[in-house]
């Protein structure tokens, strides 16, 4: 089981509400789509590298010290956001660490499973 997490470059939305939908929007235009993954915009780059200082991607056999469940984690970025499952056991730790990652980047952060911003 997976924690999901959405983190994207933008203004940040009025309310939760209005995150759901910009979320859902950038998700059926960048990841729900036939289309050629768009690369990552520089600030999610950066956002990914810095959460990667922390916790290295997982690699095969090393299951218990990175918290990200796919490899390589900059794989889930296309255009301005990412959109990465991060491993139940560890996802109040990494999820809280993003969000700050995030909040001091200028990024927005957003829990779908939620269905809120995370502050």
């Amino acid at each position: 089981m997976s924690y999901d997490l959405a983190v994207w470059e933008g203004e940040r939305p009025a309310d939760d509400a209005a995150a759901a939908r910009y979320f859902n929007d950038l998700y059926d235009q960048y990841v729900d789509t036939e289309e050629p993954a768009v690369p990552p915009v520089e600030r999610i780059a950066a956002f990914v590298a810095v959460l990667l200082e922390r916790w290295p991607d997982r690699t095969e056999g090393d299951d218990d010290t990175s918290p990200w469940a796919t490899a390589p984690l900059i794989g889930e970025a296309r255009g301005p956001l990412i959109y990465f499952p991060m491993s139940w056991s560890m996802a109040d730790e990494a999820s809280a660490h993003a969000a700050e990652v995030a909040s001091s980047m200028g990024l927005n952060c957003f829990d779908p499973q939620a269905r809120q911003l995370r502050p």
